[in-house]
């Protein structure tokens, strides 16, 4: 087998999708409490008071420790998924549960990136769409349990997707990288805005324009529908089935940028067959 076969292989991908899933564990937890931190400086510098003296927190320092007991994380408790399991999903110190979310994100970016390996095949262009379907996850993680689209991930993952368009790196002329852009942040701002003029209230946050607008960057202004159909399809589902099966509040809002990453992804895989079972004869 070349060595470029071998390198693209699901199972290679695979591989490092688990290692690049342990990294997003640590975006998700840590990036919003990064920009949390960030607002205060921002705050306590205009107002002009003192902020509080807790330690800076960064993707790589402090180093990782059990909430409960404080145990440091050693290289080898930190392995994806194998120590989890290892450690049968515990403490090593204390013994207290360590969530299943975070084998959980690991198996999902392997799962991820061998079925990209395997939808796009033995070329460059199948590692640009790993580190869009990571970004996508990271994002629709932070917004689940924030209500929080950041901008450090949603915007370079606009330009991201017009620059790989420029260089031809993905099959997507430029002029449509643009217009999807345009047209996806422009579509949900309009919505917004109509929704906030007649109920007097937001109803979408702007993060979601921006994740609409980099989906549309990365796969033309043809697909917005599509994509756009296809989250609302799974929004209206779960958010339905959370209110009848769970007893969510109505007036609790239910974020729904995972649910653009989603029908993002699903489009990133069967959006041109699906294209052509939704409109034959275009």
């Amino acid at each position: 087998m070349p060595p470029d076969e071998i390198l693209y292989s699901p199972w290679i991908l695979a591989v490092f999708g688990l290692c690049i899933g342990s990294f997003l564990n640590v975006v998700i937890h840590r990036l919003p409490l990064m920009l949390e931190r960030g607002w205060k400086e921002e705050s306590a510098e205009l107002l002009g008071v003192p902020l509080d003296e807790t330690p800076p927190i960064t993707l790589s320092k402090p180093r990782s420790r059990c909430p409960s007991c404080g145990h440091a994380i050693a290289w080898y408790e930190n392995i994806p998924l194998a120590s989890w399991l290892w450690l049968r999903g515990r403490c090593s110190a204390c013994k207290t549960r360590i969530s299943a979310r975070y084998p959980l994100v690991e198996v999902a970016t392997a799962t991820l990136f061998a079925a990209i390996g395997w939808r796009f095949g033995a070329q460059p262009t199948t590692l640009l769409w790993c580190g869009f379907a990571a970004v996508l996850l990271a994002a629709a993680l932070i917004d689940f349990d924030t209500q929080l689209l950041p901008d450090i991930l949603t915007q370079p993952l606009l330009w991201a997707g017009i620059i790989a368009a420029a260089l031809r790196w993905i099959p997507v002329p430029l002029a449509a990288s643009v217009g999807g852009a345009v047209v996806g942040y422009l579509s949900l701002w309009t919505v917004a805005t109509l929704y906030r003029m007649i109920r007097g209230h937001e109803g979408m946050a702007a993060g979601d324009f921006k994740l609409l607008a980099a989906l549309g960057a990365w796969m033309g202004w043809q697909m917005i529908p599509l994509v756009v159909l296809l989250s609302s399809a799974v929004g209206a589902a779960i958010g339905l089935s959370l209110i009848a099966f769970r007893n969510h509040d109505r007036q609790v809002p239910i974020p729904f940028g995972p649910y653009l990453a989603g029908g993002g992804l699903v489009a990133m895989f069967f959006g041109e067959p699906l294209m052509r079972l939704w409109l034959p004869h275009a």
